[in-house]
């Protein structure tokens, strides 16, 4: 009998990769955020990207991100970790993980916590120091939500579709 392959991707680098990989399907110019959730026994239960609601054209909305508000992209898109819970369709979340390629703002805090997920694994935080962030950890911590940032492996992974 031979031995187990070696080198294979962690749980925590596949199912960021499968994050990231959303994220692609994001048309926003400026920022492709992507989510993936998993069940406590590892099952993908849903994925989300940062997009305009259904029905709502990536043509007829704007992305620009300064200018009159309505004719900014802040007041019509929705985030990936949003768009992941909304698309779930097989009930609870209780006790899931959230993968996300960027550190969730306070609105994304409210339906994580709200939705029953218990764990985040983030890969970029870069608006730690802003107020929608801080006000995401705070909520976070108190609801008792872990979360913790990914390390990356630098292991490359290429594939060709």
């Amino acid at each position: 009998m031979g031995e187990k392959r070696k080198g294979y991707i962690s749980w925590d680098e596949y199912f960021m990769g499968v994050a990231r990989l959303s994220g692609m399907r994001s048309k926003d110019p400026n920022s492709q955020v992507g989510a993936c959730i998993v069940s406590e026994d590892h099952k993908i239960l849903s994925m989300g990207y940062n997009g305009f609601p259904k029905g709502c054209s990536d043509d007829e909305f704007p992305w620009a991100r300064e200018g009159e508000p309505l004719e900014q992209k802040y007041l019509y898109v929705v985030h990936s970790e949003l768009n992941a819970i909304l698309n779930y369709r097989g009930g609870s979340l209780e006790g899931a993980t959230l993968y996300v390629s960027l550190f969730p703002c306070n609105e994304c805090a409210k339906a994580i916590i709200q939705s029953g997920i218990r764990t985040i694994v983030y890969d970029e935080d870069k608006y730690h120091d802003v107020p929608a962030t801080i006000a995401s950890r705070r909520m976070l911590d108190a609801a008792g939500v872990r979360y913790y940032q990914y390390q990356r492996t630098g292991r490359k992974i290429e594939f060709t579709v």
